[in-house]
């Protein structure tokens, strides 16, 4: 007589919220706050830090964190790595002030955010698999890390001013494409397109 064994499979429903649109809007309203500065709008001041540490870090390492629990590699590299970016940005700022550190040169600067750029567009081409909308936001955010390492390189202030109305435009895509997964997910259809790719 032979024993027969029964195999029961569990299946575990992920009922956790989307934390994509918290990552989101921390990247967007802290970009358009640091690119009102970079077109001539106001100062750098401690409005933009802060919302640079909270917002613009604490936000998308939150929600990069989240994205890992949800098998998203995507999400985590992306959150975490641009969380971390305005806490790097903040550091530069604020750690010469401290007397901590000597102020970064403009050629160094202009490295750092070359290797951002880099790092974004290559970001990018996996957006390809994504929405439309998400695919503007990391072009557009491409384009303005290497403006802003073109203008630090040659000094040329009008390239500055450039970049940042390109990256209002680009930090207010951001904020456009969380507030449609908010809305979109929360009505059960499509209230803002965000231009689904089909898979």
């Amino acid at each position: 007589m032979e024993n027969q064994t029964s195999e029961s499979v569990t299946t575990i429903k992920d009922n956790t919220g989307n934390p994509a649109p918290l990552g989101l809007m921390g990247f967007g309203m802290t970009t358009v706050l640091l690119n009102l500065h970079n077109a001539g709008f106001y100062e750098l001041g401690s409005m933009i830090l802060a919302m640079g540490i909270c917002y613009g870090g604490f936000a998308q390492i939150f929600a990069g964190i989240m994205e890992w629990k949800k098998n998203n590699t995507f999400g985590t590299v992306a959150f975490c790595s641009y969380g971390l970016f305005w806490w790097s940005l903040v550091a530069l700022l604020i750690l010469p002030k401290m007397g901590l550190a000597s102020k970064v040169e403009s050629s160094a600067m202009g490295a750092y955010l070359f290797m951002w750029g880099l790092f974004t567009f290559v970001m990018f081409f996996a957006t390809l698999k994504s929405t439309k909308a998400l695919q503007f936001v990391f072009i557009t955010l491409a384009i303005l890390f290497f403006l802003l390492a073109a203008a630090d390189w040659s000094g040329i202030a009008i390239i500055k001013t450039i970049a940042g109305y390109e990256g209002i435009i680009c930090g207010l895509s951001a904020i456009y494409t969380a507030l449609a997964e908010v809305l979109n997910e929360h009505h059960g259809r499509t209230v803002w397109p965000i231009g689904q790719v089909s898979k």
